[in-house]
């Protein structure tokens, strides 16, 4: 019935990608400055208390329940009914509830990557009702739609483990969360701890393994290419960074170091087991270039993005999910499909930019919407005053440094 070793494997996978949430968690406190260090760091760490218990819910039964065909799934699992212990999830072998798990660990941690745009700027009470609303409208449906044998899947659009339903949806959110908050008061300050940068970078690095391995769902030869692309992906991508800053800068930075290397792991993300280990060279390279040109777009326009979620995820997301559509082949993952370069002509290309362009818009148009509204409801941006104190101090009452 179940396969011990796939199950174990699943687990373990599961618990890398949990890890990722407190990972993101250190990566965003240490960028804050420090007076905003627990005001990040709660964000992503209350998503794990009320995303589990939206999941148990709704979540999990309007991803993976019905809607065959459909933009969104229906009530028939909510708060896991009819779910048993001895049942296997559908063509592998694991139970059901082990895959509940790992899902709810990536609906998890989406929403979380949204805050470090917004950093300093947003009120907790506003946050809350924005990580419930923004999942149930935006991921969940692109988690069906794709995921979940909805309207994208159908379609044949391929996406790995998230880089059209985690980081291009997310991206673009931030990117709507930015605009419409505005600018902090106080831009100048640097980041508190890059020591805690580095130890961030490396838990989410570390559980990214489980985030793209673990979603072929099996222990086989795309798990392990998954595994190897995902590290080369990174690899490439933190070097490239950190030439391009040396080159410019004159100066090795090892903030663009570790930054290169998330550009990386989310640009590899919705490829990690349709390519081979050559084109995941090529996307790190990508990524390294793409997300670096789209930090300093935002710079350009002005935009505060305070630790470049758009420049780094979004547009890693973006850049990893159309170039799929260039170099997927079926000789690495026959459920997959041929790429423009690999002799697939352009319909998968042509899909892979259209539900990209989808996921972003809705990302962007859906998030601008939703905080409009939070907004009648409880303001959605602090005071000046209390920015200028710390949300730390000013939300919480606590704090990370004297």
């Amino acid at each position: 019935m179940f396969d011990t070793g796939t199950t174990t494997f699943m687990l373990i996978a599961t618990s890398l990608v949990m890890l990722m949430t407190p990972g993101l968690a250190f990566f965003y406190g240490g960028l804050a400055c420090k007076r905003n260090i627990l005001g990040v760091m709660i964000q992503s760490f209350v998503s794990l208390g009320i995303t589990t218990i939206l999941w148990y819910a709704v979540g999990y039964s309007l991803c993976f329940s019905g809607g065959e065909g459909a933009i969104i799934g229906n009530f028939d699992k909510a708060f896991l009914s009819g779910v048993h212990l001895t049942d296997v999830y559908p063509g592998k072998k694991f139970p059901e509830i082990v895959f509940i798990s790992y899902q709810m660990m990536f609906a998890i941690i989406t929403p979380a990557l949204i805050t470090g745009a917004f950093a300093n700027r947003v009120s907790f009470k506003a946050y809350l009702i924005f990580l419930v609303v923004w999942q149930i409208v935006v991921y969940y449906p692109f988690v069906h739609m794709v995921w979940g044998g909805g309207l994208l899947s159908t379609w044949g659009v391929l996406d790995f483990a998230g880089g059209i339903v985690v980081h291009a949806t997310a991206g673009f959110a931030a990117l709507a969360s930015v605009i419409y908050v505005g600018k902090r008061s106080n831009r100048t300050s640097k980041p508190n701890s890059i020591p805690l940068v580095a130890v961030g970078t490396g838990l989410l690095w570390f559980g990214w393994y489980g985030f793209n391995a673990g979603s072929e769902l099996e222990v086989n030869g795309i798990t392990a290419m998954a595994f190897l692309n995902t590290d080369v992906a990174a690899s490439v991508a933190a070097i490239t960074w950190l030439i391009i800053e040396w080159s410019t800068k004159k100066r090795p930075s090892f903030i663009g170091l570790l930054t290169g290397s998330i550009a990386g792991l989310a640009t590899i993300t919705p490829m990690a087991g349709f390519v081979n280990i050559h084109t995941a060279v090529i996307v790190g390279i990508l990524a390294g270039l793409g997300c670096y040109v789209a930090v300093k777009i935002k710079d350009w326009f002005d935009w505060d993005d305070a630790l470049d979620v758009w420049g780094v995820h979004g547009i890693g997301g973006v850049i990893g999910s159309i170039a799929l559509g260039l170099f997927a082949t079926t000789s690495i993952n026959p459920n997959g499909a041929d790429g423009l370069f690999f002799g697939g002509g352009s319909s998968l290309l042509l899909k892979q930019i259209a539900a990209t362009v989808l996921a972003s818009a809705v990302g962007y148009f859906f998030t601008y919407g939703m905080l409009i509204l939070i907004n009648k409801i409880t303001p959605v941006k602090v005071t000046r005053e209390m920015e200028e104190m710390g949300l730390d101090a000013a939300l919480h009452g606590e704090v990370a440094r004297d």
